[in-house]
């Protein structure tokens, strides 16, 4: 039978003779069956709900189902309530289903599927009414602030149900607030979420992001831009030579100087000592010609702003000028030392080469002589060799003469 909404007299009779009955058999109290099964909804404000009473084994008993107040929304595929936002989906011998559209707050509550049995057979659906909160709302405490201060931002999401959660993110970091909840007097909630913390130059231009998370709402966000003023970096950059500075060449230096608000005023000082008097100073730009020794020290570049001021060093050491051959070009700024010392693994190399000719020389030398060394005799030990033993050596050798003599040969 279609459901008219207003329903026809012999309706009307019937349901309240059901009720009746229903009644005086409730009097035993009406139990919660696992036959009998519905779930619990969850619904954002104005949005639609829908309510599922199930039977898994029916034996033809009536379903119905009842509001908060126990007053019967459908009677099997009737509707005695008089509130069209009630429509029926679904009616069959194990399903009851039912929406609900333009869900409001006082729609919350425990809505009843009931089973017409002896006893009665009872499942409950709770119905919960989300309320998102409205625009999150951010606030800083500075709006413009210096490196190494601290700051302090809030963040405010009004009037939701159930109460919202806060987070806070600083670029891609997320940092820690301290939230408070308000409720308020129409059931509402309001949550406040404070975040303090010190800023640093790198923040500049960094958003900071608050994030309100609710189970109505996704991706509901506000952010604000840090404005983070800091004291100038200063840099000198030597843009000529490249390589040493010699006697007699040029020096150009270049102070860079970076800040917020930028430096106004740049400045050069020599340390311990006055600028050489032909320097020339043109804005951040250093130029000395024609360099000598007597131009050695420490040369700063200083830069201010409202914030503070910096500074950046060079150390100039002015090098001779090379005979021929150009050294190894390096950087000649701060840390760099004294000329260049003597090359003791070269003269090493040299006196090693030097000590090892002589011994070759003398090697070949030695075996030179012992090849032609000789025998010699003296004039007394001539005819020695025959001799039987000494005392004929001695007699051969002192009489050596008059053999000799006697050897003679004499020709005509």
């Amino acid at each position: 039978m279609a459901n008219t909404g207003s329903g026809s007299l012999a309706t009307i009779l019937f349901l309240f003779m059901f009720q009746a009955a229903l009644h005086k058999g409730a009097a035993q109290y009406p139990v919660v069956s696992q036959n009998l099964v519905t779930d619990n909804v969850s619904v954002v404000e104005g949005e639609m709900a829908i309510i599922s009473c199930r039977v898994k084994d029916n034996d033809d008993s009536v379903i119905q189902l009842l509001n908060p107040n126990r007053q019967t929304i459908y009677f099997r595929d009737m509707r005695p309530l008089k509130d069209a936002r009630f429509q029926l989906v679904n009616f069959s011998e194990n399903e009851l289903r039912v929406s609900l559209s333009n869900v409001s707050l006082s729609d919350e509550g425990r809505y009843v599927c009931q089973l017409y049995t002896d006893p009665p057979q009872e499942a409950y659906a709770d119905i919960t009414v989300l309320i998102p909160p409205g625009n999150p709302i951010i606030e800083a405490r500075d709006e413009v602030l210096s490196e190494g201060n601290e700051t302090e931002m809030t963040c405010t999401a009004m009037s939701s149900k159930p109460a919202a959660t806060i987070r806070w993110m600083k670029g891609d970091k997320e940092l820690p607030g301290k939230p408070r909840v308000e409720l308020t007097y129409d059931k509402m909630y309001t949550v406040t979420s404070r975040l303090t913390f010190t800023v640093s130059k790198e923040d500049d231009g960094v958003p900071v992001v608050c994030i309100v998370d609710h189970p109505a709402v996704k991706d509901f966000q506000a952010q604000k831009y840090l404005e983070v003023q800091y004291k100038p970096e200063v840099k000198i950059v030597v843009e000529f030579p490249q390589g040493l500075t010699r006697e007699g060449e040029n020096l150009e230096l270049t102070c860079k100087a970076k800040g917020k608000p930028q430096p106004q005023r740049v400045s050069w000082v020599k340390v311990d000592d006055d600028v050489p008097s032909h320097a020339v100073i043109t804005g951040a730009d250093l130029y000395i010609e024609n360099l000598n020794k007597s131009y050695n020290g420490t040369y700063r570049c200083m830069a201010s702003n409202a914030v503070g001021e910096s500074f950046d060093d060079y150390i100039l050491y002015v090098y001779d000028t090379p005979p021929s051959t150009e050294p190894a070009a390096h950087d000649s700024r701060a840390g760099e030392g004294a000329p260049r010392t003597v090359d003791h693994a070269v003269i090493g190399g040299v006196v090693a080469v030097v000590v090892f000719a002589m011994l070759c020389l003398l090697i070949v030398l030695g075996r030179y002589f012992a090849r032609h060394k000789g025998t010699y005799f003296t004039h007394e030990a001539k005819g020695a060799d025959d001799a039987a033993d000494a005392d004929t050596a001695i007699i051969n050798a002192e009489g050596g003469h008059t053999n000799s003599d006697e050897k003679k040969e004499y020709y005509i």
